[in-house]
């Protein structure tokens, strides 16, 4: 068994998903939570045993905190036990919105979570990460396999499939890049909002100069959090005429009544990838992981190694 796929159960379907597009053999991560929050995690091979040359880790890095431990534990175990390559598919990458020190003593963390993973594995595959002011995932995390895909055009196919010649909308700048994306792809009408931040949840938000009386919209991002954003653009969208407003982002975060909030704003369907598990999820990113570690591996096998890609 020359690779093996890890994964958790709570992210079960994404990743057997992975594996079966790669002809891989997927193997379960327990894991158990002590009274005092410490993790316990047990790999699937006995200490002294073989263990497979290369091993791929399936994690999304929503809700971090405890999930960024797990992945040192199980690179620093896996290194101990003989594992030559260690791949990281983190469809979702945390920490990578604060690029810069927007005030004195702030941490960094894009630089400092992207080193840490950087030193735990060989190769790193992410899917639409938020980054702001640079223009490579490398800048970020600093190898040579720091691999960053996107959800837009499976979402665009999506999109053009539910909707007869919709218009294609973007709550703020940072978005322009995916909308502009999709309208590529399907060459539907678009725009950009404009959005005014006044706190974490607190938006306004000027709409592009676009006649949306009576169309189909669809809003599109990168990322859907607190939903304000979305549900903002969609209220302000719906009070110039628009005929409806659906959703599509790549990645479902949705943290607490945030999926409410978008919902209560007016917003109709919402699609999503399954790069964060949530029940908007409409698309599975497998196909395009799998194209993408499959290159990985090959680029990174040496002559005569038996490994499988």
């Amino acid at each position: 068994m020359a690779t093996l796929l890890l994964h958790f159960e709570d992210e079960n379907v994404p990743a057997r998903r992975l594996a079966e597009a790669m002809e891989l053999s997927a193997a379960l991560i327990e894991r158990h939570r002590f009274p005092d929050e410490e993790l316990r995690l047990t790999l699937p091979f006995a200490e002294g045993g073989p263990v497979p040359d290369t091993l791929v880790v399936y994690r999304s890095l929503d809700r971090p905190n405890d999930k960024l431990v797990e992945l040192l534990l199980i690179a620093r175990h896996a290194r101990q036990q003989g594992a030559r390559r260690l791949v990281l598919v983190a469809p979702y990458l945390a920490y990578m919105r604060q690029d810069i020190a927007f005030h004195p003593g702030e941490v960094v963390s894009q630089t400092i979570v992207g080193g840490f993973l950087g030193e735990l594995f060989d190769g790193v595959i992410t899917v639409d990460p938020h980054l702001h002011r640079i223009d490579h995932l490398q800048e970020a995390i600093p190898l040579d396999q720091a691999v960053t895909l996107s959800g837009v055009p499976r979402l665009a196919e999506l999109i053009a499939a539910r909707l007869d010649d919709p218009l294609l909308v973007g709550p703020d700048a940072e978005s322009a890049q995916w909308v502009e994306g999709a309208a590529a792809a399907t060459g539907f009408d678009h725009g950009v909002c404009r959005k005014v931040r006044h706190g974490d949840t607190r938006v306004d938000i000027e709409l592009p100069g676009i006649d949306v009386d009576g169309r189909q919209v669809v809003l599109i991002d990168d990322v859907a959090s607190s939903g304000h954003t979305l549900a903002r653009a969609a209220e302000a969208l719906l009070g110039a005429g628009a005929a409806s407003v659906d959703v599509a982002v790549t990645h479902a975060l949705f943290a607490g009544n945030a999926f409410e909030v978008m919902k209560n704003a007016g917003v109709g369907k919402v699609w999503s990838t399954d790069c964060i598990i949530h029940p908007s999820n409409a698309i599975s990113m497998a196909p395009v992981l799998a194209d993408a570690l499959g290159r990985m591996l090959v680029k990174g096998a040496k002559p005569g190694d038996a490994r499988t890609a």
